[in-house]
Protein backbone atom coordinates (compact mmCIF):
# COMPACT_ATOMS: atom_id res chain seq x y z
CA UNK A 1 0.00 0.00 0.00
CA UNK A 2 2.50 2.28 1.16
CA UNK A 3 4.82 1.32 -1.98
CA UNK A 4 2.01 2.07 -4.44
CA UNK A 5 1.24 5.51 -2.54
CA UNK A 6 4.84 6.63 -2.97
CA UNK A 7 4.80 5.60 -6.85
CA UNK A 8 1.39 7.38 -6.78
CA UNK A 9 3.25 10.34 -5.40
CA UNK A 10 6.31 10.57 -6.55
CA UNK A 11 6.01 14.12 -8.33
CA UNK A 12 6.52 16.73 -6.16
CA UNK A 13 2.84 18.11 -5.27
CA UNK A 14 3.73 21.53 -6.90
CA UNK A 15 4.68 19.69 -10.39
CA UNK A 16 1.89 17.50 -10.02
CA UNK A 17 -1.04 20.59 -9.33
CA UNK A 18 0.93 22.66 -12.42
CA UNK A 19 0.64 19.60 -14.89
CA UNK A 20 -3.08 18.96 -13.69
CA UNK A 21 -3.89 22.93 -14.70
CA UNK A 22 -1.74 22.43 -17.64
CA UNK A 23 -4.35 19.79 -18.74
CA UNK A 24 -7.11 21.48 -18.28
CA UNK A 25 -6.04 24.51 -20.43
CA UNK A 26 -5.03 21.97 -22.98
CA UNK A 27 -8.27 20.64 -22.80
CA UNK A 28 -9.82 24.47 -22.99
CA UNK A 29 -7.94 25.38 -25.78
CA UNK A 30 -8.87 22.06 -27.65
CA UNK A 31 -12.53 23.18 -27.13
CA UNK A 32 -11.82 26.62 -28.01
CA UNK A 33 -10.27 25.46 -31.48
CA UNK A 34 -13.29 22.99 -31.44
CA UNK A 35 -15.58 25.87 -31.59
CA UNK A 36 -13.59 27.93 -33.71
CA UNK A 37 -13.63 25.26 -36.40
CA UNK A 38 -17.33 24.73 -36.04
CA UNK A 39 -17.81 28.25 -36.08
CA UNK A 40 -15.65 28.84 -39.24
CA UNK A 41 -17.63 25.82 -41.04
CA UNK A 42 -21.29 27.55 -40.31
CA UNK A 43 -19.41 31.10 -41.87
CA UNK A 44 -18.59 28.83 -44.72
CA UNK A 45 -21.31 27.08 -45.20
CA UNK A 46 -23.66 30.35 -44.75
CA UNK A 47 -21.32 32.19 -47.36
CA UNK A 48 -21.56 29.22 -49.72
CA UNK A 49 -25.38 28.74 -49.80
CA UNK A 50 -25.96 32.70 -49.93
CA UNK A 51 -23.46 32.29 -53.30
CA UNK A 52 -24.98 29.33 -54.76
CA UNK A 53 -28.82 31.10 -53.74
CA UNK A 54 -27.57 34.21 -56.44
CA UNK A 55 -26.36 31.71 -58.74
CA UNK A 56 -29.64 29.80 -58.84
CA UNK A 57 -31.76 33.29 -58.96
CA UNK A 58 -29.53 34.37 -61.54
CA UNK A 59 -30.27 30.83 -63.61
CA UNK A 60 -33.62 31.20 -62.86
CA UNK A 61 -34.04 34.61 -64.43
CA UNK A 62 -32.19 33.34 -67.17
CA UNK A 63 -34.73 30.66 -68.13
CA UNK A 64 -37.45 33.12 -67.75
CA UNK A 65 -36.18 35.31 -70.52
CA UNK A 66 -35.86 32.20 -72.26
CA UNK A 67 -31.91 31.90 -72.68
CA UNK A 68 -31.02 28.58 -73.19
CA UNK A 69 -29.07 26.61 -69.81
CA UNK A 70 -25.83 25.30 -71.15
CA UNK A 71 -25.44 28.83 -72.77
CA UNK A 72 -25.79 30.39 -69.28
CA UNK A 73 -23.28 27.81 -67.62
CA UNK A 74 -20.70 28.44 -70.08
CA UNK A 75 -20.97 32.38 -69.85
CA UNK A 76 -19.81 31.91 -66.06
CA UNK A 77 -17.05 29.74 -66.55
CA UNK A 78 -15.91 31.33 -63.23
CA UNK A 79 -18.25 29.26 -61.43
CA UNK A 80 -17.42 25.89 -63.76
CA UNK A 81 -17.01 23.99 -60.66
CA UNK A 82 -21.06 23.92 -60.17
CA UNK A 83 -23.03 21.21 -61.21
CA UNK A 84 -26.54 22.67 -61.99
CA UNK A 85 -29.71 19.63 -61.23
CA UNK A 86 -33.23 21.01 -62.54
CA UNK A 87 -35.85 19.43 -60.73
CA UNK A 88 -40.16 20.04 -61.24
CA UNK A 89 -42.49 19.60 -58.42
CA UNK A 90 -43.18 15.84 -58.48
CA UNK A 91 -39.18 15.46 -57.54
CA UNK A 92 -38.09 14.07 -61.54
CA UNK A 93 -34.95 15.70 -62.99
CA UNK A 94 -35.06 17.96 -66.20
CA UNK A 95 -31.71 18.97 -66.66
CA UNK A 96 -28.19 18.18 -64.97
CA UNK A 97 -25.41 19.81 -66.10
CA UNK A 98 -22.93 16.87 -65.96
CA UNK A 99 -25.27 14.80 -68.40
CA UNK A 100 -22.93 12.06 -68.50
CA UNK A 101 -26.10 9.50 -68.38
CA UNK A 102 -29.41 9.50 -69.23
CA UNK A 103 -32.00 11.45 -67.46
CA UNK A 104 -34.91 8.27 -67.14
CA UNK A 105 -32.09 7.05 -65.02
CA UNK A 106 -31.67 9.80 -62.40
CA UNK A 107 -33.83 8.29 -59.00
CA UNK A 108 -36.48 10.77 -58.03
CA UNK A 109 -35.64 13.49 -55.99
CA UNK A 110 -38.95 14.23 -53.84
CA UNK A 111 -37.59 12.72 -51.00
CA UNK A 112 -33.86 15.16 -50.76
CA UNK A 113 -34.30 17.77 -47.67
CA UNK A 114 -32.79 20.78 -49.82
CA UNK A 115 -35.50 20.12 -52.38
CA UNK A 116 -38.71 19.33 -49.46
CA UNK A 117 -37.10 22.73 -48.38
CA UNK A 118 -36.94 24.77 -50.70
CA UNK A 119 -40.67 23.80 -52.15
CA UNK A 120 -41.88 24.42 -48.29
CA UNK A 121 -39.60 27.81 -48.34
CA UNK A 122 -38.27 28.98 -51.43
CA UNK A 123 -34.95 27.64 -50.45
CA UNK A 124 -32.45 24.67 -48.97
CA UNK A 125 -29.73 23.39 -48.52
CA UNK A 126 -27.91 20.43 -47.16
CA UNK A 127 -24.38 18.94 -46.90
CA UNK A 128 -23.87 14.88 -47.40
CA UNK A 129 -21.89 12.27 -48.99
CA UNK A 130 -21.76 11.88 -52.70
CA UNK A 131 -21.64 8.26 -52.42
CA UNK A 132 -19.94 5.74 -49.91
CA UNK A 133 -16.84 4.75 -51.57
CA UNK A 134 -15.97 8.30 -53.06
CA UNK A 135 -16.45 9.60 -49.13
CA UNK A 136 -16.69 12.88 -50.92
CA UNK A 137 -18.93 15.83 -49.23
CA UNK A 138 -21.12 17.59 -51.71
CA UNK A 139 -22.90 21.10 -50.28
CA UNK A 140 -26.19 21.24 -52.20
CA UNK A 141 -28.21 24.80 -52.53
CA UNK A 142 -31.49 24.69 -53.87
CA UNK A 143 -34.38 27.78 -55.11
CA UNK A 144 -38.12 27.01 -55.91
CA UNK A 145 -38.49 29.49 -59.06
CA UNK A 146 -41.50 28.95 -61.38
CA UNK A 147 -42.62 25.40 -59.62
CA UNK A 148 -39.15 24.53 -60.38
CA UNK A 149 -36.56 23.59 -58.38
CA UNK A 150 -33.22 24.82 -59.40
CA UNK A 151 -30.13 23.08 -57.46
CA UNK A 152 -26.48 23.80 -57.44
CA UNK A 153 -24.11 21.81 -55.99
CA UNK A 154 -20.28 22.33 -55.08
CA UNK A 155 -17.65 19.75 -53.23
CA UNK A 156 -17.12 21.00 -49.89
CA UNK A 157 -13.92 20.84 -47.50
CA UNK A 158 -13.11 22.40 -44.87
CA UNK A 159 -9.91 20.82 -42.27
CA UNK A 160 -8.65 22.17 -39.53
CA UNK A 161 -5.86 23.23 -40.87
CA UNK A 162 -7.45 25.37 -43.40
CA UNK A 163 -9.10 26.84 -40.18
CA UNK A 164 -5.64 27.85 -38.53
CA UNK A 165 -3.97 28.77 -41.65
CA UNK A 166 -7.20 31.21 -42.59
CA UNK A 167 -6.12 33.08 -38.92
CA UNK A 168 -2.50 32.23 -38.61
CA UNK A 169 -2.36 36.23 -36.11
CA UNK A 170 -5.01 34.76 -33.75
CA UNK A 171 -3.21 31.18 -33.44
CA UNK A 172 0.10 33.25 -32.61
CA UNK A 173 -2.29 35.41 -30.05
CA UNK A 174 -3.26 32.04 -28.36
CA UNK A 175 -0.61 30.37 -28.75
CA UNK A 176 1.73 33.78 -26.83
CA UNK A 177 -1.55 33.74 -23.95
CA UNK A 178 -0.57 29.74 -23.91
CA UNK A 179 2.97 30.34 -22.64
CA UNK A 180 1.90 33.51 -20.44
CA UNK A 181 -0.69 31.32 -18.83
CA UNK A 182 1.76 28.22 -18.64
CA UNK A 183 4.37 30.78 -16.83
CA UNK A 184 1.63 32.11 -14.47
CA UNK A 185 0.11 28.83 -13.53
CA UNK A 186 3.71 26.94 -12.97
CA UNK A 187 5.15 30.37 -10.88
CA UNK A 188 1.69 29.87 -8.67
CA UNK A 189 1.69 26.01 -8.15
CA UNK A 190 5.27 26.89 -7.48
CA UNK A 191 4.44 29.03 -4.86
CA UNK A 192 1.80 26.87 -2.97
CA UNK A 193 3.22 23.60 -4.07
CA UNK A 194 6.44 25.00 -1.70
CA UNK A 195 3.83 25.63 1.01
CA UNK A 196 2.18 22.84 0.97
CA UNK A 197 5.35 20.88 1.11
CA UNK A 198 6.64 22.95 3.74
CA UNK A 199 3.20 22.28 5.23
CA UNK A 200 3.76 18.34 4.88
CA UNK A 201 7.20 18.37 6.63
CA UNK A 202 6.10 19.92 9.70
CA UNK A 203 3.17 17.33 9.73
CA UNK A 204 6.06 14.71 9.18
CA UNK A 205 8.46 15.90 11.81
CA UNK A 206 5.21 16.42 14.30
CA UNK A 207 4.13 13.11 14.26
CA UNK A 208 7.72 11.88 14.62
CA UNK A 209 8.09 14.56 17.82
CA UNK A 210 10.81 15.88 16.06
CA UNK A 211 12.22 19.80 16.56
CA UNK A 212 10.27 21.68 13.69
CA UNK A 213 13.06 25.04 13.75
CA UNK A 214 14.31 23.92 10.05
CA UNK A 215 11.02 23.94 8.11
CA UNK A 216 11.85 27.79 7.79
CA UNK A 217 8.76 30.98 7.85
CA UNK A 218 5.62 30.68 5.39
CA UNK A 219 4.60 33.26 3.47
CA UNK A 220 2.27 36.40 4.04
CA UNK A 221 -0.70 34.83 2.51
CA UNK A 222 -4.14 33.07 3.29
CA UNK A 223 -2.38 29.72 3.37
CA UNK A 224 0.79 31.15 5.23
CA UNK A 225 -1.28 32.57 7.69
CA UNK A 226 -3.40 29.18 8.47
CA UNK A 227 0.44 26.97 8.54
CA UNK A 228 1.58 29.88 10.44
CA UNK A 229 -1.46 29.34 13.10
CA UNK A 230 -1.24 25.62 13.07
CA UNK A 231 2.50 25.92 13.83
CA UNK A 232 1.89 27.99 16.85
CA UNK A 233 -0.89 26.04 17.78
CA UNK A 234 1.07 23.07 17.51
CA UNK A 235 4.64 24.66 19.43
CA UNK A 236 2.23 25.99 22.17
CA UNK A 237 0.76 22.35 22.45
CA UNK A 238 4.02 20.99 22.45
CA UNK A 239 5.30 23.64 25.18
CA UNK A 240 2.20 22.80 27.53
CA UNK A 241 2.57 18.84 27.06
CA UNK A 242 6.48 19.22 27.87
CA UNK A 243 5.51 21.51 31.12
CA UNK A 244 2.91 18.87 32.15
CA UNK A 245 5.23 16.01 31.63
CA UNK A 246 8.09 17.55 34.01
CA UNK A 247 5.49 18.32 36.35
CA UNK A 248 4.40 15.07 35.73
CA UNK A 249 7.90 14.19 36.10
CA UNK A 250 8.67 16.27 39.55
CA UNK A 251 5.71 14.97 41.24
CA UNK A 252 6.92 11.29 40.76
CA UNK A 253 10.13 12.87 41.66
CA UNK A 254 8.73 14.28 44.89
CA UNK A 255 6.65 11.25 45.26
CA UNK A 256 9.35 8.86 45.34
CA UNK A 257 11.50 11.32 47.48
CA UNK A 258 8.83 11.00 49.77
CA UNK A 259 8.44 7.24 49.73
CA UNK A 260 11.81 7.45 50.73
CA UNK A 261 11.99 9.72 53.74
CA UNK A 262 9.58 7.96 54.83
CA UNK A 263 11.16 4.89 54.44
CA UNK A 264 14.79 6.64 55.78
CA UNK A 265 11.90 8.24 58.90
CA UNK A 266 10.45 4.70 59.71
CA UNK A 267 14.07 3.17 59.86
CA UNK A 268 15.70 5.96 62.07
CA UNK A 269 12.44 5.62 64.52
CA UNK A 270 13.18 2.28 64.74
CA UNK A 271 17.19 2.87 65.59
CA UNK A 272 16.21 5.44 67.95
CA UNK A 273 13.11 4.38 69.74
CA UNK A 274 15.46 1.44 70.86
CA UNK A 275 17.96 3.20 72.63
CA UNK A 276 15.91 4.58 75.29
CA UNK A 277 13.29 1.95 74.96
CA UNK A 278 16.28 -0.59 75.61
CA UNK A 279 17.43 1.54 78.71
CA UNK A 280 13.87 1.67 79.94
CA UNK A 281 13.40 -2.15 79.86
CA UNK A 282 17.25 -2.41 81.41
CA UNK A 283 16.50 -0.44 84.24
CA UNK A 284 13.50 -2.02 85.01
CA UNK A 285 14.50 -5.65 84.66
CA UNK A 286 17.37 -4.84 87.02
CA UNK A 287 14.74 -3.08 90.06
CA UNK A 288 12.59 -6.45 88.84
CA UNK A 289 15.33 -9.21 89.27
CA UNK A 290 17.28 -7.56 92.34
CA UNK A 291 14.50 -7.05 95.24
CA UNK A 292 17.13 -6.67 97.66
CA UNK A 293 18.54 -3.42 96.00
CA UNK A 294 19.11 -0.53 98.11
CA UNK A 295 16.24 2.32 98.09
CA UNK A 296 19.05 4.78 97.22
CA UNK A 297 20.38 2.80 93.76
CA UNK A 298 16.41 1.99 92.99
CA UNK A 299 15.88 5.51 92.90
CA UNK A 300 18.37 5.97 90.61
CA UNK A 301 16.87 3.73 88.46
CA UNK A 302 13.63 4.91 88.47
CA UNK A 303 15.27 8.64 87.72
CA UNK A 304 17.02 7.26 84.59
CA UNK A 305 14.01 5.28 83.24
CA UNK A 306 12.32 8.23 83.50
CA UNK A 307 14.45 10.36 81.56
CA UNK A 308 14.58 7.42 78.87
CA UNK A 309 10.65 7.92 79.11
CA UNK A 310 10.98 11.92 78.46
CA UNK A 311 13.23 11.85 75.97
CA UNK A 312 11.18 8.82 73.94
CA UNK A 313 7.80 11.41 75.00
CA UNK A 314 10.24 14.25 72.85
CA UNK A 315 11.25 11.81 69.94
CA UNK A 316 7.35 10.63 69.20
CA UNK A 317 6.15 14.32 69.76
CA UNK A 318 8.77 15.37 66.82
CA UNK A 319 7.72 12.49 64.69
CA UNK A 320 4.12 13.57 65.40
CA UNK A 321 5.23 17.18 64.15
CA UNK A 322 7.44 15.91 61.36
CA UNK A 323 4.63 13.86 59.89
CA UNK A 324 1.93 16.53 60.44
CA UNK A 325 3.45 18.79 58.13
CA UNK A 326 4.51 16.05 55.66
CA UNK A 327 1.10 14.46 55.13
CA UNK A 328 -1.57 17.41 56.44
CA UNK A 329 0.31 20.54 55.45
CA UNK A 330 -2.50 22.09 53.51
CA UNK A 331 -4.65 20.79 56.83
CA UNK A 332 -2.88 22.50 59.22
CA UNK A 333 -4.67 26.15 60.65
CA UNK A 334 -3.15 29.23 60.09
CA UNK A 335 -4.33 32.58 61.84
CA UNK A 336 -3.52 36.24 62.00
CA UNK A 337 -0.17 36.11 64.40
CA UNK A 338 1.85 38.67 66.22
CA UNK A 339 5.35 37.63 65.21
CA UNK A 340 6.80 39.82 67.83
CA UNK A 341 4.81 39.22 70.65
CA UNK A 342 5.21 35.03 69.71
CA UNK A 343 9.42 35.39 69.95
CA UNK A 344 9.16 37.38 72.84
CA UNK A 345 6.61 34.79 74.74
CA UNK A 346 8.79 31.90 73.73
CA UNK A 347 11.87 33.50 75.32
CA UNK A 348 10.26 34.32 78.04
CA UNK A 349 9.22 30.78 78.96
CA UNK A 350 12.71 29.80 78.39
CA UNK A 351 14.27 32.54 80.34
CA UNK A 352 14.73 29.61 83.88
CA UNK A 353 16.86 27.91 81.29
CA UNK A 354 18.49 30.41 79.66
CA UNK A 355 19.38 31.78 82.57
CA UNK A 356 20.18 28.31 84.14
CA UNK A 357 23.37 28.04 81.39
CA UNK A 358 24.75 31.27 82.12
CA UNK A 359 23.70 32.46 78.77
CA UNK A 360 22.53 36.26 77.40
CA UNK A 361 20.39 37.21 75.22
CA UNK A 362 20.63 40.17 72.83
CA UNK A 363 17.34 41.10 71.38
CA UNK A 364 16.75 42.67 68.76
CA UNK A 365 13.21 42.37 67.53
CA UNK A 366 10.83 45.34 65.89
CA UNK A 367 7.72 45.26 67.33
CA UNK A 368 4.39 44.88 65.19
CA UNK A 369 5.12 42.54 63.18
CA UNK A 370 2.51 40.27 61.93
CA UNK A 371 1.74 37.33 59.59
CA UNK A 372 -0.68 34.70 58.75
CA UNK A 373 0.84 31.39 60.14
CA UNK A 374 0.23 28.06 62.91
CA UNK A 375 1.15 29.28 66.06
CA UNK A 376 2.61 26.18 67.44
CA UNK A 377 5.06 25.10 64.21
CA UNK A 378 5.78 28.94 64.76
CA UNK A 379 6.80 28.53 68.32
CA UNK A 380 8.81 25.48 67.37
CA UNK A 381 10.72 26.81 65.39
CA UNK A 382 12.33 28.99 67.82
CA UNK A 383 12.32 26.87 70.78
CA UNK A 384 14.28 24.43 69.03
CA UNK A 385 16.76 26.92 67.73
CA UNK A 386 17.01 27.95 71.60
CA UNK A 387 17.35 24.22 72.43
CA UNK A 388 19.74 23.21 70.09
CA UNK A 389 21.98 26.34 70.76
CA UNK A 390 21.71 26.18 75.07
CA UNK A 391 22.49 22.30 74.53
CA UNK A 392 25.42 21.91 71.86
CA UNK A 393 26.95 25.08 71.47
CA UNK A 394 28.15 26.06 74.45
CA UNK A 395 27.25 29.84 74.08
CA UNK A 396 27.47 32.69 76.43
CA UNK A 397 24.70 35.10 74.27
CA UNK A 398 22.34 34.62 72.13
CA UNK A 399 21.16 37.02 69.11
CA UNK A 400 17.60 37.27 67.90
CA UNK A 401 16.67 40.10 65.40
CA UNK A 402 13.62 40.10 63.01
CA UNK A 403 12.60 42.87 60.83
CA UNK A 404 9.78 42.79 57.74
CA UNK A 405 11.20 43.80 54.63
CA UNK A 406 9.22 44.47 51.56
CA UNK A 407 7.60 42.02 48.79
CA UNK A 408 5.40 40.57 52.08
CA UNK A 409 9.23 38.90 53.50
CA UNK A 410 10.05 38.99 57.42
CA UNK A 411 13.91 38.52 57.41
CA UNK A 412 14.78 36.75 60.79
CA UNK A 413 18.47 36.04 62.41
CA UNK A 414 19.26 33.96 65.03
CA UNK A 415 23.00 33.18 66.42
CA UNK A 416 25.01 32.23 68.99
CA UNK A 417 28.91 32.94 69.89
CA UNK A 418 29.32 29.28 70.51
CA UNK A 419 31.74 26.66 69.50
CA UNK A 420 29.90 26.29 65.78
CA UNK A 421 30.09 24.12 63.73
CA UNK A 422 32.76 22.28 60.96
CA UNK A 423 32.03 23.72 57.49
CA UNK A 424 31.03 19.77 55.71
CA UNK A 425 28.10 19.49 58.50
CA UNK A 426 26.53 22.85 57.57
CA UNK A 427 24.64 21.48 54.28
CA UNK A 428 23.44 18.16 56.28
CA UNK A 429 22.32 19.84 59.49
CA UNK A 430 18.55 20.44 58.65
CA UNK A 431 18.31 16.54 57.47
CA UNK A 432 16.28 13.58 59.78
CA UNK A 433 18.31 12.28 62.86
CA UNK A 434 21.25 13.81 61.03
CA UNK A 435 23.90 14.29 63.99
CA UNK A 436 27.25 16.25 64.45
CA UNK A 437 28.23 14.14 67.52
CA UNK A 438 25.88 11.67 67.52
CA UNK A 439 27.51 10.23 71.03
CA UNK A 440 26.76 13.79 72.59
CA UNK A 441 23.58 14.00 71.10
CA UNK A 442 22.11 11.24 72.43
CA UNK A 443 23.63 11.63 75.56
CA UNK A 444 21.93 14.86 75.96
CA UNK A 445 18.73 13.79 75.07
CA UNK A 446 18.19 15.38 71.85
CA UNK A 447 15.95 13.38 69.46
CA UNK A 448 18.03 14.51 65.68
CA UNK A 449 14.47 16.00 64.35
CA UNK A 450 14.75 19.75 65.72
CA UNK A 451 16.61 21.81 62.71
CA UNK A 452 14.46 19.35 60.42
CA UNK A 453 11.17 20.48 62.44
CA UNK A 454 12.54 24.17 61.87
CA UNK A 455 13.58 23.82 58.02
CA UNK A 456 9.75 22.36 57.55
CA UNK A 457 8.19 24.86 59.58
CA UNK A 458 9.67 27.81 57.63
CA UNK A 459 9.29 26.52 54.46
CA UNK A 460 5.51 26.02 55.46
CA UNK A 461 5.40 29.50 55.93
CA UNK A 462 6.88 30.43 52.86
CA UNK A 463 10.26 31.14 53.51
CA UNK A 464 13.55 29.53 53.30
CA UNK A 465 16.49 29.08 56.04
CA UNK A 466 20.17 29.00 55.79
CA UNK A 467 23.11 27.91 58.30
CA UNK A 468 26.65 29.67 58.06
CA UNK A 469 29.35 30.26 60.36
CA UNK A 470 28.75 33.53 62.80
CA UNK A 471 32.02 36.04 62.00
CA UNK A 472 33.36 36.07 65.54
CA UNK A 473 32.69 32.60 66.11
CA UNK A 474 29.65 30.21 66.41
CA UNK A 475 26.59 29.28 64.58
CA UNK A 476 24.14 31.73 62.03
CA UNK A 477 20.42 31.07 61.11
CA UNK A 478 19.17 33.22 58.36
CA UNK A 479 15.63 32.46 57.18
CA UNK A 480 12.21 34.26 55.83
CA UNK A 481 8.82 33.99 56.76
CA UNK A 482 6.23 35.44 54.53
CA UNK A 483 3.74 37.96 56.03
CA UNK A 484 0.37 36.53 53.95
CA UNK A 485 1.00 32.68 53.91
Amino acid sequence: MDTASNKRHSLPFNRRLFLSLLLLFVAFLACFIGFQYKREKEYKIERLNYSLQLYNLRLANAISRGEDVDGFIAANRQEDSVRVTIIDSSGKVTFDSQHDRPLSEFVNHSDRPEFMEALKYGQGYTLRRLSETTNKYYFYSATCADGEVIRSAVHYSLTLREVLRADQKFLWFMLAIALIICVAAYMLTWRLGDNITRLQKFAVKADKGEPIDDIGEFPKDELGEISNHIVRLYTKLRETKEALENEHNVVIKQEQDQVRLKRQLTQNINHELKTPVSGIMGYLETIIDNPGMSTEQRNDFIDKSYSQVQRLSRLLKDVATITRMDEASEMIEKEPISLSDLIREIFDEMAIQIENKGVRVVYNVMDGITMTGNQSLLSSIFRNLIDNSLAYSGCTTIFISAGEEKDGLINVTFSDDGIGIAEEHLPRIFERFYRVDKGRSRKMGGTGLGLSIVKNAVVLHGGSIVARQREGGGLEFLFTLKSQS
